[in-house]
């Protein structure tokens, strides 16, 4: 069972048919294939705050009574106007607590410093700080996996991330599947997740100013008018899987690792 957002939905993790493969498939496909198959929903919708998680994913989930779940959020959080940490560390020991009653093994883990990729993201730094010791701390009490990329200079590396430098590209879902699967103790996982990338070769200045440019009016820009069209309607997704299905062995490649 995977909840979340748009990182748990596969963006930006293309799978070749239009649509996003990311680390919560991508794990789901490694458990298939030690297990001859598993039953497995994905309930990420992108764009989705913690307390969206837990009124309306957490019911689904619970009613399907998984045996294991991963449990990423807090992202649409800090990047929002106001970051309520009280409620977030509520909302999330709430949901954590309530898989874990019902003897569901919950994975998360944190979310690096985005500074290195966006450097306004300073200012929201602190925010990401707090997010991921109210995470480690909540793991703590109900015996939460967590995985620790926080802690890690590679998870900062430009070539594990999209255009947008929000999310994960193909490479860096792979990395994202590998620790987890890691924490997790799965037979052939390893820490290679934790290695660095080999020293990439240098930009000159021409070509690091246009790529600035070119992010910064495809990305930045529209971000940070979003706050002018918040209020306007907008349609509801749904899940990628909204429901329990068998996950056969060998479906697909482990391509992008």
């Amino acid at each position: 069972m995977a909840i979340g957002d748009s990182s748990t939905e596969g963006l930006d993790d293309p799978d070749g048919l239009g649509g996003y493969r990311g680390w919560a498939d991508r794990l789901a496909q490694r458990l298939a294939d030690l297990n001859g198959g598993i039953e497995y929903a994905n309930l990420g919708v992108r764009g989705v705050p913690t307390r969206d998680l837990r009124d309306v994913q957490l019911p689904q989930a619970l009613a399907m009574r998984p045996d294991l779940t991963s449990l990423f959020c807090g992202t649409n959080d800090v990047l929002s106007r106001r970051f309520d940490d009280a409620a977030f560390a509520a909302d999330l020991l709430h949901m954590q607590s309530a898989l874990r009653a019902q003897g569901s093994e919950v994975v998360g883990f944190t979310l690096p410093d985005l500074t290195p990729l966006i450097p306004a993201a300073r200012r929201i730094a602190p925010r990401i700080a707090r997010m991921n010791a109210i995470l480690t701390e909540t793991s703590a009490r109900t015996g939460a996996h967590v995985v620790d990329f926080a802690a890690h200079p590679v998870a900062v590396d430009p070539r594990l991330w999209s255009h947008d430098r929000i999310h994960a590209n193909a490479a860096g879902h792979a990395r994202i599947a590998e620790a987890i699967a890691h924490v997790l103790a799965l037979p052939g996982a390893t820490d290679a997740w934790r290695a660095p990338l080999p020293p990439a070769p240098p930009r000159d200045a021409l070509s690091h100013a246009a790529h600035e440019a070119a992010w910064w009016l495809r990305h930045a820009l529209p971000w940070a008018l979003a706050p002018l069209v918040a209020g306007l309607p907008r349609p509801r997704r749904a899940p990628k899987r909204a429901r329990l299905s068998r996950l056969p062995p060998g479906l697909v490649s482990d391509g992008g690792a």
